[in-house]
């Protein structure tokens, strides 16, 4: 997520009020304005607003949904669910990064966004060398019953708009999905609290 971080300065913070068993369906605008493109950092601010310009029209020709790209990651390893995806358009070829749950290891796959084909194999580190946070926040993520791929759903619904990233994030002791939507011209965060992810 930290690209989105960086296109970001500003959210659109959209909390659902429920997450229902088969599909969620409702979202209630809680805080913020929509975010017009822009980098936080110190460099020249409108050579960042090109570089994201650029960046979404790549994503925007991009043959492959962010969804897609997940469904390819997780049919490599039957039961896996993915914790974060982000689409990577700075290098010669748009490609999909997504790391996936799957027998306590994280996988990391790099998907090729106009074909769909994986790139360069895939990588898996074990759950047992990430620090303790980002073990907590796996294993929630392991005990809940909704998916990121429920989370970009919804969060395209309500932001009118088309994923670009997704993962976890932990706030105020609570483990969300924030899912980052490309609307028109701008760029919308997206907060949603699955439920049953409780920090312990």
């Amino acid at each position: 997520m930290t690209t989105a971080k960086r296109w970001t300065s500003g959210l659109l913070a959209i909390a659902l009020s429920a997450l229902l068993p088969a599909a969620p369906a409702r979202a209630i605008v809680s805080t913020g304005t929509p975010t017009t493109l822009h980098s936080d950092t110190d460099g020249d601010t409108e050579a960042d607003r090109q570089a994201v310009s650029r960046e979404i029209e790549r994503f925007r020709s991009s043959s492959i949904s962010i969804n897609q790209a997940m469904a390819i990651a997780e049919a490599r390893h039957a039961g896996a669910t993915t914790a974060d995806v982000s689409f990577d358009g700075a290098s010669g070829v748009p490609v999909y990064r997504v790391k996936t749950l799957h027998n306590d290891r994280i996988w990391r796959h790099t998907i090729n966004a106009a074909t769909g084909e994986l790139v360069g194999g895939e990588a898996a580190l074990p759950l047992a060398e990430l620090d303790l946070d980002d073990r907590s926040n796996l294993a929630a993520l392991g005990a809940i019953k909704h998916r990121l791929a429920d989370a970009v759903h919804v969060a395209e619904r309500a932001a009118s708009g088309k994923a670009i990233s997704g993962g976890l994030v932990r706030e105020r002791g609570r483990l969300n999905f924030a899912i980052v939507v490309i609307s028109g011209d701008n760029l919308k965060e997206v907060i949603l609290e699955p439920p049953g992810a409780r920090t312990k």
